[in-house]
């Protein structure tokens, strides 16, 4: 290992930190989609293919190459959406979209229409998007493009409002669309008590970056979906801070952030580690060296009057070459000294050796023999 970190320089640091950070961004995505355990049973999987590989199991190894040709097929497709969403996200961060700054006054009027909502027990759900496109997420509804006002807005959620169990999207401080539709989400365990509209912010958190905010009309409670996660805000000022920070509340957040904290960094070692790990075994252990091996000999068409008494040697040093990884695995046996002993039918008893007597099924090359000659000692059957 010692050796092996001294191949380091700027570049290859570079390229460690490169694919580390792709490698943290697939940890990240399948933990969004909920699919780590499928992440690690496939790394394992791949694991065993590099040890097929490495170890020449032909059969294996062909096997997993169609498997993980299937696999991508079958991952676009149970996937699409996700990938999508995936693609998206990068589209917005090479753009740099930012969120179009709140006004003041209008995300008051937000905060009291809630605040009264939750008053009343009336259900509500507010979206307010960020930076991820949305159109896609949302289905039907009607277009406002309106002023928003305290008194709209309570009249959208009032339950006699044919559009009232429908979301309303508040846009660059408009209220551009109500009786919305968004997708529900299936994480009960997220969801603890919340009914159907709780379902549908959580649903729409999970697929973009965009803030639900949602009224329980059986508690009277305002609660906040964001990230993927949904959370009850616990004092009066929480929705104006999670309003204008897109952000939970103060409390929520600190034990938030120190959870993010903590497995975001355990997350981005281990991602470090298997970039390590795939520059070590695919970048050093790329490079040439040389070794020898003591190989066996083995004597091919002997004549039938013949035995054989004794091979002097009984085996040959030869000086191999190739990649460090390779070395590693490669082993005697491997490798083996064929010798055409048909001309001893005329007395031949000395065979002069090269490398083209040397028979192997391993990429490494043969450089050269230590013996140049064996000699075969026969007994005749008569």
């Amino acid at each position: 290992m010692h050796n092996f970190l001294q191949h380091i320089h700027l570049k290859d640091f570079i390229d460690i930190c490169v694919v580390g950070f792709l490698i943290w961004g697939a940890i990240a995505w399948a933990r969004r989609v909920h699919a780590i355990l499928a992440l690690v049973g496939l790394l394992f999987l791949w694991l065993f293919y590099l040890a097929a590989m490495q170890l020449e199991l032909q059969l294996t190894a062909w096997f997993f190459q169609g498997f993980f040709a299937a696999l991508v097929i079958f991952l676009v497709v149970v996937f699409q959406d996700d990938l999508r969403r995936l693609f998206e996200r990068i589209a917005v961060l090479g753009l740099r979209r930012q969120n179009a700054p709140l006004d003041v006054s209008r995300t008051a009027v937000l905060i009291r229409a809630l605040q009264e909502l939750a008053k009343r027990r009336w259900g509500a759900l507010v979206v307010l998007p960020r930076r991820d496109p949305l159109e896609r997420h949302l289905q039907g509804g009607i277009t406002l493009e309106a002023e928003p006002s305290e008194a709209l807005l309570i009249s959208l959620f009032d339950s006699h409002s044919p559009g009232h169990d429908g979301a309303v999207i508040w846009q660059e401080d408009r209220v551009t669309r109500f009786a919305v539709h968004l997708p529900l989400s299936e994480n009960r365990q997220e969801l603890g008590a919340g009914g159907t509209r709780h379902a549908a912010a959580l649903g729409l958190a999970e697929r973009c970056d965009a803030i639900c905010l949602i009224v329980s009309e059986e508690r009277g409670t305002i609660s906040v979906a964001s990230a993927g996660k949904l959370h009850t805000l616990d004092r009066s000022d929480s929705l104006r801070e999670a309003i204008e920070a897109h952000k939970p509340s103060v409390r929520y957040r600190a034990t938030l952030q120190t959870r993010t904290i903590l497995r975001g960094a355990l997350e981005a070692f281990g991602s470090l580690f298997m970039a390590l790990f795939a520059w070590l075994v695919l970048v050093p252990g790329a490079m040439e060296e040389r070794a020898d091996l003591k190989v066996p000999i083995t004597v091919e068409n002997l004549p039938v009057e013949f035995d054989i008494a004794s091979i002097s040697p009984d085996s040959v040093e030869i000086e191999v070459m190739g990649a460090r990884r390779e070395l590693l695995m490669a082993t005697d046996q491997q490798f083996t000294l064929i010798i055409d002993a048909d001309l001893a039918r005329l007395g031949r008893r000395t065979f002069a050796v090269t490398r083209e007597h040397i028979q192997h099924e391993t990429s490494l090359k043969v450089i050269s023999l230590k013996q140049q000659k064996v000699r075969l000692s026969l007994d005749s059957r008569n």
